[in-house]
């Protein structure tokens, strides 16, 4: 699990426990958690994405 997943679903709780209290504060700190950790993942995922291209066009240049 990626520490973008843990932010994620650190978020949701205290989205729904803001929810649960009334409390709008915990509630919002709940919603940004949850935005990091999207963006976290979004970051691993693209540079997953340029490493598997790296490799890739490595691969062809060594095969010429």
């Amino acid at each position: 699990m990626s520490n973008g997943d843990m932010d994620n679903i650190k978020g949701k709780g205290k989205e729904g426990l803001g929810k649960v209290t009334g409390d709008k504060e915990t509630e919002r700190e709940g919603q940004m958690d949850q935005a990091k950790g999207k963006a976290k993942n979004a970051v691993e995922g693209a540079k997953d994405n340029l490493s598997q291209a790296a490799g890739k066009a490595s691969d062809a240049a060594d095969r010429k």
